[in-house]
């Protein structure tokens, strides 16, 4: 069914004069939803389509075209792309985002979840409500914030990763500022983030983790290889390196953060090629940390 528009609507969400003048004289009020948007997007005004979007709520039409090629496209419903996708400026989709192959858009938002059956590539912000999910890689140059978030290669951020649940990357994680993620962080290869590093639940890397402040977990964390920051490394439980465990110069390495200092040997122990030298907390094991 679709959704009319009408100015008393309009004037109770508070918009700005300009566009609400522009509304008026284009004669949109009282007219279909989308069909509004389309316009608005169509004379370049992408930002009062996506306030439109973002006050007026999404709708259950679904969008399924072979492939997806524009400037900019503000959808209320669900897109289903069999092919790819390749939107050179904003793509906003009310709920979800369905592509069979890659995605490459300037900037991409979804109310609900986007899926890649290749890779994800953003110039701007990648924001889903729900999880991102690609099955090759995700990359954007600036900030990126979803529920739950899974790469069959890696992930590389030249902002900010924010995510809710879970981070599980095929590969490489490469982010430029800071990493948060609410529950487990998972990489096949190197972590390497440049801000604060903080994790809910644990840190698992196939290769080393290297931060460029602290490394902080509410479990364990493990590396197969070396763990570095330049200020402290802190864990709620066990710490595990393959290579060394090193913090920044005068900050510690703390493992059993958030266990009694009685069941360190058991659910706080710490294990690596040396012992740190930074140790402050945790029952460091004299053996090979992958034995």
């Amino acid at each position: 069914m679709d959704m009319e528009l009408t100015q008393n609507f309009l004037r109770g969400k508070n918009p700005c004069a300009a566009g609400y003048r522009w509304f008026v004289r284009n004669n949109l009020a009282g007219g279909d939803y989308q069909a509004a948007m389309d316009t608005q997007v169509r004379a370049g005004r992408v930002e009062d389509a996506r306030w439109l979007l973002q006050n007026f709520g999404p709708t259950n039409a679904v969008l399924e075209v072979e492939h997806l090629e524009a400037d900019n496209l503000v959808f209320a419903g669900t897109v289903i792309v069999h092919g790819d996708v390749r939107v050179s400026g904003t793509l906003f989709v009310g709920r979800s985002l369905q592509a069979g192959a890659g995605i490459r858009a300037g900037r991409l938002e979804a109310g609900e979840d986007i899926h890649s059956g290749g890779a994800i590539f953003c110039g701007e912000l990648l924001q889903a409500g729900g999880g991102i999910k690609a099955a090759w890689s995700v990359e954007t140059q600036g900030d990126l914030r979803a529920e739950e978030l899974r790469t069959g290669w890696e992930l590389r951020c030249g902002g900010h990763v924010d995510v809710q649940g879970n981070i599980h990357a095929g590969q490489e994680v490469d982010v430029q500022g800071g990493l948060r993620c609410g529950k487990s962080l998972r990489a096949g290869a190197g972590i390497q983030v440049q801000g604060l590093l903080d994790v809910g639940h644990g840190i698992a890397a196939g290769d080393h983790i290297a931060c460029g402040n602290h490394i902080q977990a509410g479990w364990g964390i493990k590396a197969l290889g070396d763990m570095r920051a330049a200020c402290s490394i802190r864990a709620g439980e066990t710490l595990q390196a393959g290579g060394e465990i090193a913090a920044g110069p005068g900050y510690g390495v703390f493992a059993g953060m958030s266990v009694q200092m009685d069941a360190w040997p058991d659910c706080a122990w710490v294990r690596a090629l040396r012992k740190p030298s930074s140790l402050v907390s945790g029952f460091w094991e004299d053996r090979p940390s992958f034995a």
